[in-house]
């Protein structure tokens, strides 16, 4: 399986850290997600009870007409981390301008893995450069062939 990237999200971010997280998903979920249907948009990780949920990840049903009754495609799913890592991404959540986001799901040893990243909103002059950097690039590249 390729992975899965939130290009929008590293786009729009400077990620400061990241973590690798397992998913708690339903087979039909897992069956998607290998066919590369997910959308990152407006998803992030969110905290309840000591417990770390990826929150407005949308996951289409694998088969539309098979799919399970009362099957959501954007519910909260349980992240399965140690303590610490909850403990010590639940302070960072907590400081100022900082959010927790999904950054790419990928498979590692035959399981379905999301690296999360602590980010921090870029600025608007921030992703100009970026575009600058990537242009330039393109640019350097053609004239190379």
């Amino acid at each position: 399986m390729k992975p899965l990237v939130n290009k929008k999200g590293l786009f729009n971010y400077e990620i400061l850290e990241s973590f690798e997280a397992g998913m708690k998903l339903a087979g039909t979920e897992v069956k998607s997600l290998r066919s590369s249907r997910v959308s990152f948009e407006g998803s992030y990780v969110g905290f309840r009870s000591g417990e770390a949920f990826l929150l407005n990840l949308t996951i289409p049903p694998y088969q539309p007409a098979n799919r399970p009754s009362g099957y959501e495609q954007m519910r909260p799913r349980k992240l399965l981390l140690s303590r610490k890592e909850i403990a010590y991404l639940l302070g960072k959540a907590q400081e100022k301008g900082l959010t927790i986001l999904p950054l790419k799901v990928y498979t590692a040893r035959g399981t379905l893995k999301l690296q999360i990243g602590v980010a921090r909103r870029k600025k608007k002059f921030d992703k100009r450069e970026a575009l600058k950097k990537r242009a330039t690039q393109r640019d350097i590249e053609r004239e190379l062939k």
